[in-house]
């Protein structure tokens, strides 16, 4: 393939998953948090909180059309390990034609033991989140980090992005710590990412 040809077929490629991302806002709003996709940089941010020596899989949740499911890959971890969990079926199709050896998972990240089910693994290194939380209610926030908190061990890390200002998960509302992590000036918009951890006793 030509130098020019590749860089013709990487904008068609960036144009393709930016219109499918924002067919998929149209659609369910709340369900998706903007009408762009993730940029790799903050992609690759989020990805960086991975212990890849742990042995543990990694979850992600709302992975949308799988920017962050590849930083995720490009560091180090095997698809099999792996476990994307996302609302929307077309999104869902899209990352299976694209990740087939990933464990996507079509279901409400926000009832994570029926999502899973019962043979998901019981643990997961950490948890690497683009839900838009700031579409849900602060105690439906709580109830989901909580759910994430008790997947991972105790100081591992649930990294969530948001374009608000502050943390979407208020602090001193339950048993976790809230530490800001990242400002990305190179997304659109730019992103804040938060890190939260189970206080270990």
């Amino acid at each position: 393939m030509s130098k020019s040809l590749g860089v013709r077929k990487a904008i068609a490629d960036r144009f393709g998953e930016e219109l499918r991302f924002f067919r998929g806002w149209i659609d369910h709003p709340k369900a998706v948090g903007s009408i762009i996709p993730t940029s790799s940089t903050t992609a690759r941010r989020m990805a960086s909180v991975i212990d890849t020596s742990s042995g543990l899989p990694v979850l992600e949740t709302g992975p949308g059309t799988g920017v962050i499911t590849r930083a995720i890959l490009a560091r180090g971890v095997k698809p099999e390990n792996l476990y994307a969990i996302e609302y929307s079926s077309d999104f869902v199709q899209h990352l299976r034609r694209n990740h087939p050896r990933v464990n996507v998972i079509e279901g409400d990240a926000f009832d994570l033991d029926r999502t899973l089910g019962p043979d998901a693994p019981p643990l997961f290194d950490c948890v690497i989140s683009g839900v838009p939380l700031l579409n849900f209610p602060v105690e439906a926030r709580i109830r989901y980090l909580n759910g994430l908190l008790g997947r991972i061990p105790a100081g591992r890390p649930v990294i969530q992005l948001t374009y608000g200002p502050r943390s979407p998960i208020p602090p001193g509302r339950g048993d976790y710590t809230v530490e800001h992590f990242d400002f990305v000036l190179r997304n659109i918009p730019p992103t804040q990412l938060w890190i939260y951890r189970r206080v270990k006793h």
